[in-house]
């Protein structure tokens, strides 16, 4: 088995790709936390979820749940993936989004980066990237294990 790579193409992690964010989860105690404008996804909205873009989740959070918590407001086109419960589901946000803790998000750093690709690069790498995880009650990829998850990238032209 020849395990060379194409001639022009290169093999990276996600880390070199851009910023990767972890999401966050207001407290549900606080019932202003949530009801807002700002479009919320869960790993639980992407049960079933055939589409390769995603503008919202079932529930929305306020300027006051997001200031509260550890989510990220992140510009359209990041890739959200989620990394427990389960590992793998990825889509590209259509919007202006943030997550709860359950993804690993990436923000390209370059217009040579396209979401589409690691998109669908990362929709088809699941099996590697539950290799890069652990847990004993659940399997999770922590933040620095999906930073190293390898890629390969085509040549630009």
């Amino acid at each position: 088995m020849n395990n060379k790579l194409p001639v022009g193409w290169v093999e990276t992690v996600v880390d070199k790709l851009g910023n990767v964010v972890s999401g966050g989860t207001p407290s549900t105690r606080a019932t202003d936390n949530f009801g807002g404008y700002i479009s919320w996804v869960t790993p639980a909205d992407l049960t079933g979820y055939k589409d390769k873009y995603i503008s919202k989740g079932k529930r929305n959070i306020t300027v006051k749940g997001l200031k509260s918590s550890s989510a990220k407001l992140m510009p359209k086109n990041s890739i959200l993936f989620s990394s427990r419960a389960p590992i793998g589901y990825t889509v590209i946000a259509s919007n202006r989004i943030c997550t709860n803790q359950g993804f690993k998000s990436l923000i390209p750093c370059s217009e040579y980066i396209h979401s589409e690709y690691i998109y669908y690069y990362l929709k088809n790498s699941k099996q590697i990237a539950e290799s890069f995880a652990s847990g004993t009650t659940f399997k999770e990829i922590s933040g620095a294990s999906f930073k190293k998850l390898p890629i390969k990238l085509p040549p630009l032209n």
